[in-house]
């Protein structure tokens, strides 16, 4: 056993600096230090493993002489009490049954009698600790303000996420675009782009070529919830859960939405045949555009 335990511990030796050397060139410090205490705490383990069997060997060498010595002698050794029942014994503080008469108080309530045991030290040591972690809790967040409290932790977090947000903003422009941004893209790669998504997504409702069939018609002129691209935007982003339509926020990026905007602006005039008799009210580009929903009702998707 011995020497199966020193070759582990040889040839974890020998392995552990290869492995640090083997690792790339910029290796970080905090890497290796890591490994290293690792490597501690595993020897560390090992030799308290090794401690234990020693002194367990020991305990039964010692226990043989003991009943040699009491052989010769004809005397019956006791049987050695278990680490484990000496243990629960402390822990517990528990009078043993044939001693439970020190511990009978006088009370009887139909013949039930009542023991005036201690409470468990491992019960009070552990309301102990939990004095000791309130007044160092109270000490740390409230006197000395070490730590910060939930709702500064919460709101130094969301300071650190808008500052990751504005950065990736930064970044990548077209991740900004929303209701104030948001413009209309000529452009044939867009168009294509936002067909696509409109043919994956919103066909099912508006037809394939926009005449409309549980929703609108977005080929005339009658808009519901307003006809510029701010408004499409709008309404795409947020959606309409009242008449079905969902906000496709979570779904599509800022670009898409913008290309699939525009690509509904493109229909505007095809002239499908059997299209939707019109709804809403007739939107000008110029022309003021009237709110067709209250703010709080604003959350839906096209027309």
């Amino acid at each position: 056993m011995k020497n199966t335990i020193k070759r582990l511990l040889l040839t974890l030796g020998i392995l552990a600096p290869g492995a640090l050397m083997a690792q790339d060139a910029t290796i970080s410090t905090d890497t290796a230090i890591y490994f290293m205490a690792g490597f501690v705490l595993v020897v560390a383990v090992l030799v308290l493993v090794v401690a234990v069997i020693v002194l367990q060997v020991l305990k039964t060498i010692v226990r043989q002489e003991d009943e040699k010595k009491a052989a010769v002698q004809g005397i019956e050794l006791p049987e050695p009490v278990s680490f484990w029942s000496r243990f629960m014994r402390k822990a517990s503080d528990a009078v043993p049954i044939e001693e439970e008469e020190t511990v009978l108080l006088d009370h009887n309530y139909d013949g039930i009698q009542e023991l005036d045991n201690h409470l468990p030290p491992w019960w009070k040591w552990l309301f102990y600790m939990t004095i000791a972690f309130g007044v160092v809790y109270l000490f740390v967040y409230h006197v000395t303000d070490t730590l910060p409290l939930q709702q500064e932790e919460y709101d130094n977090q969301i300071a650190e996420a808008e500052a990751l947000k504005a950065m990736r903003l930064k970044d990548s422009p077209k991740l900004a675009i929303d209701e104030s941004t948001v413009q209309y893209v000529e452009d044939a790669a867009a168009l294509a782009s936002g067909k696509q998504v409109y043919d994956n997504n919103c066909s099912q409702c508006h037809r394939s070529d926009g005449g409309g069939s549980i929703g609108p018609n977005l080929t005339d002129e009658y808009w519901l919830h307003g006809g510029s691209i701010q408004d499409i935007f709008t309404t795409i982003k947020v959606g309409v859960p009242a008449k079905g339509m969902i906000s496709w926020e979570p779904l599509l990026s800022p670009e898409q939405m913008q290309n699939v905007a525009s690509y509904v602006m493109s229909m505007v005039g095809t002239n499908p045949p059997n299209p939707k008799a019109p709804q809403g009210e007739v939107y000008r580009a110029g022309e003021p555009t009237e709110e067709a929903l209250p703010d709080s009702v604003q959350t839906v998707a096209i027309r």
